[in-house]
């Protein structure tokens, strides 16, 4: 067994930062030549050691400025050192969160503080775009995907997922971060699908013994070197929030990356956090993913840049390096818009759509029910898709509380002007509910539901912003809740009524939500201890069919279910006080 040299406790010193004799060696067998055989031999010299450790606390949010100093509006073909015919550009394109969404499709965005739709995306106008944009510099073009790409929609459900992978290969990914949602299938379903895209996979925080991660043999190789434009860069793949330093250390110090940049897929705020830790000194960018962020400029951290760019292929992040004799002299980032009125539709990835869609599409297609207004779920307090989901449960069931997950997924479904309905297909309530769960119900206090309410807000709104996870906030139907976003963990609610009175902190509410694969029996919707926990037999898309066949067409609408004495009821964001804004 290798020597190893003692790593204390948050300590910087220079001797506490060195590498084990085995990891000084490891960079050796890691190159675009050799990730078979590191795939073979990194659980055995014990990489797990190297992601965890004590965090430095994030600088507060409000802290953190926007960084513009050194990013322009105009291309960067047209900046001077560039004109100048003496440098070297390399482009990184970066995609995240398509959540399988093959077609164009509506898209929400905010102009002059109103919500406007306008058709984005679609894989046949994203290859497109990609092609015409990878063209203008085809040897020093890179395409990366931040993960959350084969979940999503009914093709990749009824496929999991295998349907996407044909399509993304056929777009020509360079580098793939598997995110939260690719193990929605199961582990060997998640295996299959993500060996079997072309492109270099990197993750350094998935083991395959995950009871064990100090030797558990790491499932892809934690990062990617790549020699472009005349300098050396480096990817670390990391979907989790504890920080990847050792990584980064061996990419400086032993492969002498001028560039090191981090593929993240943990949300906004854990990533603007993770960008103020020291121990990711050394790190450029962090190229984020996971809560569907529209980054137009990056967020300056203390240590590193941050980007993430939106969601449901709509958008493709675009960051040019420029570089003169080995030496970086300027950097432009864009967020573009895959916007099929600019970019064409490629004939051959519609041909292959069309194709991937045809034994499913009678299914996919057929309409179950009609909305006059926009279902959407942009918002983090409450959303029109969501309050619509509950409502169908409480009139199913007829529970205290209905509740349904704060998921992000799914563009919106906008109705058409003319006709003024728009229609709900299985395809859609697919996007809606990527999982068919089984309705399950419980019992739980008034007390319960208190302290549910405030650790849910806790995960949406903590303070530090490494401890935000999970989603936006819970919604529901049944309940009112009233709370205010600044206040200390705990002591958030302000008030709850449930059927339009007060809690009543002994009684016991029953609740109804859909059902968790792996969940403990007394668990429901992240809340521990239920009682009386029965599965009722039927589906949340059966039971969402069946509310549509009665009253349709739908018209759900914000009403103040959830409010916040702080925030809007239109907030677009959980990370605020950074100069950022959704639009």
């Amino acid at each position: 067994m290798a020597e190893k040299i003692d790593l204390h406790e948050n300590c910087s010193c220079t001797s506490c930062q060195q590498l084990t004799e085995d990891e000084k060696k490891l960079h050796v067998s890691i190159s675009e030549n050799s990730r078979r055989e590191f795939f073979r031999t990194a659980g055995k010299l014990g990489l797990g050691l190297g992601i965890g450790g004590g965090l430095i606390s994030p600088l507060a949010a409000s802290a953190l400025p926007y960084y513009d100093a050194a990013y322009k509006a105009k291309a960067i073909e047209q900046t001077k050192v560039v004109q100048s015919g003496k440098v070297q550009i390399f482009t990184l394109l970066h995609t995240a969160d398509i959540h399988s969404q093959l077609d164009i499709h509506d898209e929400f965005f905010i102009e002059e503080g109103e919500p406007v739709y306008k058709k984005r995306g679609g894989f046949a106008t994203l290859k497109t775009m990609i092609n015409e944009l990878r063209n203008k510099n085809p040897l020093n073009t890179l395409v990366i995907d931040g993960g959350d790409c084969f979940q999503g929609s009914g093709i990749a459900a009824l496929t999991e997922g295998r349907a996407i992978v044909p399509l993304m290969n056929n777009i020509g990914y360079d580098i793939m971060l598997p995110g939260n949602w690719e193990v929605v299938y199961g582990k060997e379903m998640m295996l299959q699908d993500m060996f079997a895209y072309n492109g270099v996979k990197v993750c350094a925080n998935m083991f395959h013994d995950t009871k064990d991660e100090k030797n558990g043999e790491l499932i892809f190789p934690p990062y990617f070197i790549k020699y472009i434009a005349g300098i050396k860069i480096g990817f670390i793949g990391y979907n989790d929030p504890l920080t990847p330093k050792r990584h980064i250390q061996l990419l400086k110090q032993y492969e002498k990356c001028d560039m090191v940049f981090l593929l993240t897929h943990m949300g906004l705020a854990q990533q603007v956090g993770l960008a103020s830790m020291e121990e990711v000194k050394g790190t450029d960018y962090i190229l984020g993913a996971d809560t569907h962020e529209r980054i137009r400029k990056p967020v300056q951290g203390v240590y590193a840049k941050v980007t993430e760019p939106g969601a449901f292929g709509s958008f493709i992040s675009k960051l040019d390096i420029v570089v003169e004799n080995g030496k970086v002299k300027e950097h432009n980032y864009q967020l573009l818009d895959v916007d099929p009125l600019l970019y064409k539709e490629d004939e051959e990835m519609k041909m292959l759509v069309k194709k991937t869609k045809e034994p499913f599409e009678k299914k996919l297609n057929t309409v179950i029910g009609k909305t006059k207004t926009p279902l959407v779920r942009y918002y983090v307090i409450e959303t029109p898709m969501d309050n619509f989901i509950t409502d169908a449960i409480m009139w199913k069931f007829k529970p205290d509380i209905a509740l349904s997950n704060g998921f992000r997924f799914c563009p919106p479904l906008v109705p058409d002007p003319t006709t003024g309905v728009a229609d709900i297909t299985s395809d859609f309530l697919w996007s809606m509910l990527p999982v068919n769960s089984e309705a399950k119900l419980g019992m739980a206090t008034g007390r319960q539901l208190w302290d549910w309410m405030e650790l849910e807000l806790e995960n949406a709104f903590s303070k530090n912003p490494e401890n935000r996870f999970g989603g936006w906030v819970i919604r529901f139907n049944g309940m009112e809740v009233n709370f205010t976003i600044e206040k200390e963990k705990g002591k958030r609610v302000n008030r709850i009524n449930i059927n339009k009175q007060p809690v009543d902190l002994s009684k016991q509410y029953s609740f109804i939500a859909c059902e968790r694969e792996g969940d403990p029996d007394t668990t429901l919707c992240r809340m521990e201890g239920i009682k009386a926990p029965r599965k009722l037999g039927i589906t949340l898309h059966a039971v969402i069919e069946e509310y549509l066949k009665v009253f349709s067409p739908i018209a759900p609408k914000i009403e103040g279910r959830c409010t916040a004495t702080d925030a809007p009821n239109n907030l677009l964001t959980q990370l605020e006080g950074i100069g950022y804004e959704f639009k």
